[in-house]
């Protein structure tokens, strides 16, 4: 990839990059203000970044998630979080919801019902501010993208990677035997 290849979206508006960054810090504020703590916003964040697919993103909000106090299991099963409703409070789920729906944008009649359903956990305040949140992180998400942003590797994993075998041994499974 040449450097002509490579375009930064961010860094050739930088005026556009900054207003997006205090959209965020307003929406940031607004969710602290409704009582949406910063580890619900980070698992939000997660798992639109997952949706998505934007590995730099991940690799950030991960790292911000689990210094907002979000717990290993919590992300380890975050895309399977309807089904692990016991990991998750009601106001996770229903945050996670609102991320999901302001994502995928399903067809009216889900929506409206995934929505509705969200709302029930809610406040008008919470709602608002999650759904900026969701459509914040979603234009994040698309410049990160369409910049091809790298992901870096660092500290020991770096080296654990490289000395890694090719092939993975078999692991034991507790109580399985031999």
């Amino acid at each position: 990839m040449t450097a002509r290849d490579r375009f930064f979206l961010d860094k050739s508006g930088p005026g556009s990059w900054r207003a997006l960054n205090g959209l965020a810090g307003t929406v940031a504020d607004a969710a602290e203000e409704a009582g949406v703590s910063r580890a619900v916003l980070e698992l939000v964040n997660v798992r639109i970044s997952q949706l998505n697919g934007c590995a730099y993103c991940l690799d950030l909000h991960v790292r911000y998630a689990v210094k907002a106090g979000v717990s290993s299991q919590q992300l380890a099963v975050l895309t399977s979080w309807r089904e692990a409703e016991a990991l998750y409070s009601d106001l996770e789920r229903a945050a996670l919801a609102v991320g999901e729906a302001a994502t995928v944008l399903p067809e009216e009649p889900a929506r409206t019902a995934e929505l509705a359903a969200a709302r029930e956990v809610l406040t008008d305040e919470q709602f608002s501010a999650l759904q900026w949140a969701a459509v914040t992180m979603n234009a994040f998400n698309r410049i990160s993208i369409l910049s091809r942003h790298p992901v870096r590797s660092r500290g020991p994993a770096k080296a654990a990677a490289a000395t890694a075998p090719a092939t993975p041994a078999p692991a034991s499974v507790p109580g399985g035997g031999a």
